[in-house]
């Protein structure tokens, strides 16, 4: 079956299967077009070997996440656990590609790329974290005005690995495609929290534009996740281990 569209890839971390098997998809789908939101290689998993399959792929427009920026910026002595491994898997090469990459950009002129919102790479923007530990859909007023004056009818977002779209009062389409290939994690910002998708698939979204109406529809993948859960668990990082196993940490 042949689809006209654009796919929407963001928060590969490193897993390298699964961001075979989404490009699989996507070309089984018929589809040459196709925008990454950033964060890359940070992980438990196989830093190098991904940065080589998107460094192979220059048709693939590419920005760069917080991670991504981390991964040049901060001393290996401060990076946490997800960049201190990727880093050591890197070379030099690597890091000149991600350097290159913008941390925010336009694709046919009008869809607008970005990781966090248009103007922060860690801010979460379509969820926000909850003060008992969740995740919930955030409020039409802070979305709106975190879209600020950019007048793109689709923005794209990552960051928060949950694959949502929110349509503003205006018209603007506001799309997260979900994760590639880290299904849920813990962070400690702004308050301690989880996200948990529920399953190991790796996600990504699809636009469309019909009759001048943008639209997105959303993918889960199967792929071998308990090569990679067992990748991670051997390298002692068992709540990665238990994210790419089941979608949940446990």
């Amino acid at each position: 079956m042949s689809e006209t569209g654009i796919a929407v890839i963001a928060d590969i971390h490193g897993n390298d299967f699964a961001l075979e098997a989404v490009l699989a998809d996507i070309e089984r789908r018929g589809i040459t077009r196709i925008v990454n939101l950033g964060d890359h290689l940070s992980g438990a998993l196989n830093a190098a070997r991904t940065a080589d399959i998107l460094m192979a792929r220059p048709d693939i427009l590419c920005i760069a996440g917080n991670h991504d920026r981390w991964l040049l910026e901060k001393p290996r002595a401060d990076m946490g656990d997800w960049d201190r491994i990727a880093h050591e898997q890197l070379a030099p090469h690597h890091l000149n590609w991600l350097a290159d990459l913008p941390s925010r950009r336009t694709a046919q002129d009008d869809i607008l790329l970005c990781h966090g919102t248009p103007t922060s790479d860690t801010i979460y923007w379509l969820d926000e974290a909850t003060s008992d530990g969740g995740m919930q859909l955030a409020s039409i007023e802070r979305i709106e005005s975190l879209a600020g004056d950019f007048a793109n009818p689709v923005l794209l977002c990552g960051h928060t690995h949950i694959a949502r779209a929110v349509r503003l009062p205006d018209g603007r389409l506001i799309v997260n495609p979900g994760s590639v290939g880290s299904p849920a994690y813990d962070d400690d910002t702004p308050v301690p929290h989880k996200v948990e998708t529920g399953s190991p698939h790796a996600r990504y979204a699809v636009l469309e534009n019909r009759d001048g109406l943008w639209d997105a529809a959303f993918h889960l993948v199967a792929y071998d996740h308990m090569a990679m859960a067992r990748l991670a668990e051997s390298r002692d990082q068992h709540a990665w281990a238990s994210a790419l196993a089941t979608g949940w940490l446990r």
